[in-house]
């Protein structure tokens, strides 16, 4: 990461299995980090996405837990997607700050990603 790159919501190294969807397709990947925001993976062979298009996300937890979000697609590159966060469940979201709380060790900073969330659309 670029020192002088300030990011408002802290990414999560977190290994898990991605399961992606969208018209371009259905493709399986490698989750490389998780934020509040989103999420990038490794880039699955065939990739027929492009910059702007809606992509359908699940993430398998640990214990079998599903993390479900709409996303879109925010970059391609370097064998890497990002995936912008457009629309997640309420189990999705709460298990998704149960990552960032215990990944970061800072309930506050959890507590100051959550209020910035709230912000983005504004």
């Amino acid at each position: 990461m670029n020192p002088t790159e300030h990011r408002t919501f802290k990414r999560i190294p977190f290994d898990a299995k991605a399961r992606l969807s969208g018209d371009g397709g259905r493709w399986e990947t490698q989750l490389i980090d998780i934020s509040l925001k989103g999420v990038l993976v490794e880039q699955p062979p065939k990739w027929e996405a492009a910059v702007g298009d809606t992509i359908h996300t699940e993430i398998t937890l640990a214990d079998d837990a599903v993390i479900h979000m709409d996303a879109r697609v925010a970059h391609a590159e370097n064998g890497r997607v990002g995936l912008r966060c457009e629309h997640i469940d309420v189990d999705g979201i709460s298990h998704l700050c149960r990552i960032v709380e215990l990944n970061t060790g800072d309930p506050e900073l959890l507590h100051r990603e959550l209020e910035a969330l709230g912000k983005v659309g504004d």
